[in-house]
């Protein structure tokens, strides 16, 4: 192993900075590399990360090997007539966008960062404000290179076992080095952006169930302070890429470039209580009087639209040294008096959330761990200390999988493993796969170790 991927013992958190703890951090550059590190990580085992923002212990690793694939970040080849790039897992979405859109090519899906590798968005089988018309990123990848257990490096197609349980399966089956991806052609880097206000959760509800299907981008900010006759009330937003001719004569030369903009970073410590439900309170209500109440056609950037907070580096700091829970749940269709309960409960609770946003899911695919299935998902951040915080999370836990539903692995940090299978009913065929081609429990992670996957 050389001096650059030499171990170094250090802290190892998620993004909502709750349970920190001690792995060897190992930074592989080369496919011998990564397979030294996995021959070599110890009794504890090891888990590839990449850019550190699955909120929870997903990419932890206590006492054992973390692998950093951020060094496996080459583009290898775009195929610019197919529109299809291969590239090492390491690759993050934000240089993928730097190198594509010029090119006329964007990635297919994309959460609210574009900090996140290629190999995490498999690994998490990510999602967007698309989901309802493109399903999550593993419908976009045409296949993927896996180093397994066994240090055999194996291509791996969709269709196949090994591919539904590697997606979604967080990193579980093996390291990814690198993978095809399909993408999607656009005109500009503008997006075209209708805004509204919706005045309850019924209404917000209303809104998307009945004209979703005219746009390709979807998400609505919901106000978890609210209650009463306001209760669930939004600023929904929905858009799609700009086309050419809706940009001024002017502005049409530079109609693929990628701006993204940037602001001073967190600081590294605010003061425990910052954000109370008063603060909340007002930046919601301040934040929904804003909005307009129907506007039309706004042209934003790209990096507006899809990834704001992406220009406040370390903004997670904002919740000061405790962190925060960042939770989010899915149910059916069929299942909207559950969602009404639930925002009901966090209403009453006073959850001072600030980052609570509703989207509709389309049609699931086929991880055996993927979190998206047809309906209503909600996800909303909560400081980490809020008292009470955890008995409170257990009862909407239990709501959830009574209902068919079931909470996002890359954001959970306290499910309790006991509803785990209700959640997930391919459970046991994904145990049972990764019995069979890592039986030696050469990769694991605290996740794994805690919900016993």
């Amino acid at each position: 192993m050389s001096a650059s991927t030499a171990p170094v013992t250090t802290t190892v958190t998620g993004w909502g900075r709750t349970a920190p703890t001690a792995a060897r951090l190992i930074r592989p550059r080369t496919y011998e590399e990564a397979a030294a590190a996995v021959r070599e990580c110890g009794a504890r085992g090891g888990i590839p990360r990449g850019l550190g923002r699955a909120y929870g212990d997903a990419a932890q690793n206590a006492g054992g090997a973390v692998f950093d694939m951020t060094g496996l970040d080459r583009i290898h080849a775009i195929d610019a007539d197919d529109g299809t790039v291969l590239c090492g897992a390491g690759v993050s979405l934000h240089r993928l966008m730097e190198v594509l859109l010029p090119l006329g090519w964007f990635v297919p899906v994309t959460p609210g960062t574009r900090q996140v590798t290629v190999g995490g968005a498999i690994g998490a089988d990510i999602h967007g404000k698309n989901h309802h018309v493109s399903g999550s990123f593993s419908r976009h990848v045409l296949s993927f290179e896996l180093l397994t257990a066994d240090g055999e490096i194996r291509t791996v197609g969709r269709g196949t076992p090994l591919f539904d349980a590697t997606t979604g399966g967080m990193g579980l089956t093996g390291v990814i080095l690198t993978a095809t991806l399909r993408l999607l052609p656009v005109e500009t880097s503008l997006m075209s952006v209708d805004t509204e206000r919706a005045s309850d959760l019924d209404d917000l509800m209303a809104r998307l169930t009945g004209s979703d299907h005219h746009y390709r981008y979807s998400v609505a900010w919901i106000d978890l302070l609210a209650r009463g006759a306001a209760t669930g009330r939004a600023v929904l937003t929905r858009g799609d890429h700009a086309p050419l001719d809706a940009l001024p004569t002017r502005a049409r030369a530079r109609a693929l470039e990628f701006r993204t903009p940037r602001f001073p970073a967190a600081p590294a410590f605010l003061p425990e209580g910052l954000l109370s439900r008063t603060t909340v309170g007002l930046f919601n209500e301040l934040w929904y009087r804003k909005a307009p109440r129907a506007r039309t056609g706004e042209l934003q950037r790209i990096s507006s639209f899809f990834h704001p907070l992406d220009g406040v580096p370390h903004w997670n700091r904002v919740y000061g040294r405790g962190g925060f829970v960042q939770y989010q749940f899915v149910v059916g269709h069929g299942r909207e008096d559950t969602l009404r309960r639930i925002v009901r409960r966090i209403a009453d609770r006073r959850c001072p959330s600030f980052l609570a946003v509703l989207k509709r899911f389309g049609e699931a695919d086929p991880g055996w761990l993927s979190f998206p299935l047809p309906g209503w998902t909600l996800a909303l951040d909560i400081p980490a200390g809020l008292s009470g915080l955890g008995p409170f999370l257990d009862g909407l836990d239990e709501e959830v999988a009574a209902a068919g539903g079931r909470v996002y692995l890359a954001k959970d940090s306290r499910l309790r493993p006991e509803l785990l299978a209700a959640m997930y009913p391919r459970l046991d065929d994904f145990r049972a796969l990764r019995a069979r081609v890592d039986p030696r429990r050469v990769f694991v992670s605290d996740l794994s170790r805690r919900l016993a996957l």
